[in-house]
């Protein structure tokens, strides 16, 4: 979701960035949803019981359900008045301990810091991170890392899945990874995608983009890992590219192997600038409806 620019009218009102954690297992996505529990809906009542006014939240990248983040950034504007509590003492990071106390285990704001208007936690954003964990052992992934870690069914070939991911690299049409959204473009700089097997065997996998479009990131996983399995090659993978549409070809992977690590933006001073640039590429409803966008 977005909000409308804030106007700074002298010290009235100021904007709060907040760099967020959470388990999304038991999580509906990001996205307020009625009747749903959401990273989102939980945040946001939290929020405005601490500062005893309504607050909406500006996220860089709405996950999907089950999809979990150790550096998620969203934003929200507050009347000044808020933070000069008795409680708050006009500080913004005395909520990180505040909102530790009534927020639930599966979610944590680590940071709040008061940032200029021009800040957008989403139309700032130059590239999101991700992290995939996939195990292909044949028992699944240990116990104690099942809640964030994918399962693939047959062992996979760790020099295929980066010949794969690297043909998928650069600015391409991903429309055979996403699933499809009207009136919303589905072209995407991939600027990094890697693999690495990890001591304890598990597969992880690294993937930065400008943006993500729905379901893609999972997509991405999905069609490297049939490659590195065998029963697809390279060019194969390559080929998606030329896809008009999503592809049904192409499996998704769970969604909890899927974590969002981190979201880089330009020096303050570029922030408007960057802002004008995103808006002229992204359609007003690209990032998704309830059902989220990234993963």
């Amino acid at each position: 979701m977005t909000t409308d620019p804030a106007t700074d009218d002298g010290g009235g009102v100021c904007r709060l960035r907040l760099e967020i954690g959470y388990d999304g297992t038991d999580f509906s996505g990001w996205a307020l949803q009625p009747g749903r529990r959401t990273v989102a809906g939980v945040l946001t009542d939290t929020l405005t019981t601490v500062l005893r006014e309504p607050v909406r939240l500006t996220v860089a990248g709405r996950t999907d359900a089950g999809v979990h983040a150790t550096g998620q950034i969203a934003h929200l504007d507050v009347a000044r008045a808020a933070l000069d509590t008795r409680s708050i003492h006009g500080d913004p990071s005395t909520l990180v301990r505040r909102l530790a106390k009534m927020l639930p285990d599966d979610v944590r704001v680590k940071a709040v810091t008061e940032v200029p208007i021009e800040f957008d936690a989403r139309f700032s954003a130059l590239r999101r991170h991700y992290v995939y964990r996939l195990a292909d052992a044949p028992w699944g992934p240990e116990p104690v890392t099942a809640r964030t870690t994918g399962a693939w069914p047959r062992p996979l070939d760790v020099e295929a899945l980066n010949a794969a991911s690297a043909a998928l690299l650069g600015l391409h049409d991903f429309a055979a990874f996403c699933r499809p959204r009207p009136g919303s473009t589905t072209i995407r700089d991939l600027q990094a995608f890697d693999w690495h097997r990890a001591d304890e065997g598990v597969l992880i996998g690294r993937v930065s983009a400008d943006a993500f479009c729905w379901s893609m990131v999972r997509s991405l996983v999905g069609a490297v890992a049939v490659v590195a399995e065998g029963r697809r090659d390279v060019a194969w993978c390559a080929g998606l590219l030329d896809a008009s549409g999503r592809s049904q070809q192409v499996p998704v992977a769970q969604a909890r192997g899927l974590c969002l690590i981190g979201v880089d933006y330009p020096p303050p001073a570029e922030w408007a600038a960057r802002n004008e640039v995103t808006r002229d590429i992204r359609d007003a409803d690209e990032v998704g409806g309830p059902e989220g966008c990234c993963g």
